[in-house]
């Protein structure tokens, strides 16, 4: 069954990305992030200039699909369009994603923003009504 943590009163939410998509590549982990097409472009954008010393290979789902198969970090608009394969999903859109089953893992980043919580809420009880396990973390410190 797959593991869904939620990380709650994250205050800079690109940021918060890219620390966890470096986490998950220092530890060999492929990561599908799926959400809206403009979030996507800016963590696109965040990704190459986050810091000077890490570079976090990535792609967008629509690149070459050797570049994809390859690539720890695949960009996705929608889980459905394209079967990837993968050790966590990253789940960035305003909905339980579709064929989230196929993953190990899957993580909900929830801003600061009182619509993202409310949102978020009803993605936590959607899947505590599917039987899965949550996990609650909470983001540290003001900056995060």
């Amino acid at each position: 069954m797959t593991e869904v943590a939620f990380h709650f009163n994250v205050a800079n939410q690109s940021a918060y990305i890219c620390r966890l998509l470096r986490k998950a590549f220092v530890n060999g982990a492929k990561v599908v992030v799926v959400g809206p097409k403009g979030l996507l472009d800016e963590l696109n954008s965040v990704l190459w200039t986050f810091s000077p010393t890490d570079f976090l290979p990535h792609c967008a789902s629509d690149d070459d699909p050797d570049m994809v198969q390859k690539s720890p970090i695949v960009l996705l608009s929608s889980v459905c369009t394209v079967p990837l394969v993968g050790d966590t999903l990253l789940n960035l859109s305003e909905i339980v994603p579709e064929g989230f089953e196929r993953y190990a893992r899957l993580i909900e980043v929830v801003t600061l923003d009182d619509d993202d919580r409310h949102k978020a809420r009803g993605r936590w009880r959607r899947y505590a009504e599917m039987g899965i396990s949550l996990v609650r973390h909470e983001a540290q410190g003001a900056a995060t």
